[in-house]
């Protein structure tokens, strides 16, 4: 059985997502350099990571931010020219569950949707 899902990207510089919602997010920026003496900005990267977009975040440091995408280990992103050094350059939506109109299913509905998606039902 092959399940495939189309995402759509939008470009973060034209519309972000609803707050609270969890998002594929393309990334652009630079890891540090090998040699700590080095004086070039590291390799450039640009790479896909889960996150969440929210209108205002509180972080650990007590500071707050708004309009910034937040990863699962507290990394605040901006669209370009927000400010981070790491941009969030587009987001998508995360696709459904397999044979699922839905990307969350709790309680008493798992067991029934896991099946459906092992069978390969719609």
């Amino acid at each position: 059985m092959s399940l495939q899902a189309m995402v759509e990207w939008v470009d973060a510089r034209e519309r972000l997502p609803r707050p609270g919602i969890p998002v594929a997010a393309a990334t652009h920026g630079f890891y540090p350099p090998d040699d700590p003496d080095s004086e070039g900005p590291g390799e450039e990267f640009w790479l896909v990571l889960s996150m969440y977009f929210t209108d205002r975040h509180f972080a650990e440091d007590g500071s707050t931010h708004d309009n910034c995408f937040v990863d699962s280990d507290g990394v605040i992103r901006f669209p370009p020219g927000g400010g981070s050094a790491e941009a969030v350059t587009h987001w998508a939506a995360l696709p459904t569950l397999p044979g699922s109109p839905h990307t969350v299913v709790t309680g008493t509905d798992v067991q029934a949707a896991l099946r459906q998606a092992y069978e390969g039902g719609s």
